[in-house]
């Protein structure tokens, strides 16, 4: 931190599912942050946890959580369907709240929080790690000074037995999402002209493909693909990959897996997503959204393009244009 008088955000989280204990182990390894307590459903949750972080205090009553822990800054990492619920509570209690997207599966239940939203978002920022993706910020760099940008390329592959462990759930809503928040940094929250999707389907009916295009008037066209076609034999997360084209300029981006492979008896992507969530040292885009989120807190920054409420807002409005377009072709 410049800051020498930064005194750390006392911090709680709300949920101990993965990302929830990643968030949890984050700031642990974090100067800027105390962690000073977790809310979990069930108590077998705590004791879990208490052998990776011993002496964090528990509760899983959330008002007791609030009244008892001191914590000024809370990480919602709980259920989606309980996302706004527990938002609301935090935001009525005047605590500053960091919210893992998306908001809510209903864009009108996202809509009713905004009374309680600070008109800078300060208050909440929506949790997305791939905007603190190394590679990612440096493609923004890029895009900045280099010029306009024409077309943007987007693919997101992840297994095929995503179908059968987790039924029902759209590939357009669980991958691609993170590449719309990407493009929606890009061209810095501007609004799409128009909007076109169209579904994949097993022989079952369960989408394993969503196909996406927006274009901008006078700006760039995107095209994005999200599925659950990666084999076995791929990285255990599938891969990721963005191209960006300008006037005279390109760019490529693979930021998932990273680069560092591994071979026993089998090929391994040890470190699939840039997070190492280490008590002793954190590092990664999980620690610099965590990072930005103290300096919020501190009143040091804004909240980034794409991290704001609004900004969340926006990109659910997108996925429901892309729903509904999916929907009329199919």
């Amino acid at each position: 931190m410049s800051d020498r008088n930064f005194e750390p955000v006392r911090t709680g989280v709300i949920g101990l599912g993965r990302f929830g204990r990643l968030h949890s182990l984050t700031l642990a390894g974090l100067s800027e942050a105390e962690l000073v307590g977790v809310v979990a459903r069930r108590q077998d949750s705590l004791r879990e946890f208490e052998a990776a972080l011993p002496g964090v205090p528990g509760w899983t009553d959330l008002d007791r959580a609030v009244a008892e822990s001191g914590a000024e800054a809370w990480i919602v990492a709980c259920t989606t369907a309980s996302h706004v619920d527990v938002t609301r509570r935090l935001l009525e209690a005047g605590k500053t709240v960091l919210l893992e997207k998306p908001i809510s599966e209903d864009l009108n239940e996202a809509l009713s929080l905004q009374p309680l939203i600070a008109a800078d978002s300060t208050n909440l920022m929506v949790g997305h790690i791939v905007l603190f993706n190394s590679e990612f910020q440096q493609l923004r760099d890029e895009a900045r000074h280099r010029g306009p940008i024409s077309y943007i390329d987007c693919v997101r592959h992840r297994p095929a037995s995503i179908v059968a462990d987790f039924a029902g759930e759209n590939p357009l809503h669980a991958a691609m999402v993170h590449d719309l928040y990407a493009t929606q940094a890009l061209v810095n929250r501007a609004e799409p002209s128009k909007f076109s999707a169209h579904y994949h389907r097993t022989p079952s009916g369960a989408i394993d493909l969503a196909s996406a295009r927006l274009i901008w008037d006078d700006g760039p066209v995107a095209s994005f693909a999200a599925s659950y076609l990666t084999p076995e034999g791929m990285p255990p997360r599938g891969f990721d990959r963005m191209e960006v084209f300008g006037d005279g300029w390109a760019a490529r981006i693979n930021p998932n897996p990273r680069p560092i492979e591994l071979w026993s008896r089998q090929a391994e992507w040890p470190l699939a997503l840039e997070i190492r969530a280490n008590p002793t040292g954190a590092s990664g885009m999980m620690a610099e959204e965590l990072r930005c989120f103290c300096r919020i807190v501190r009143g040091l920054q804004p909240v980034p393009v794409g991290a704001t409420y609004f900004d969340a807002i926006q990109i659910q409005k997108w996925m429901d244009e892309l729903d509904r377009s999916a929907a009329a072709v199919s």
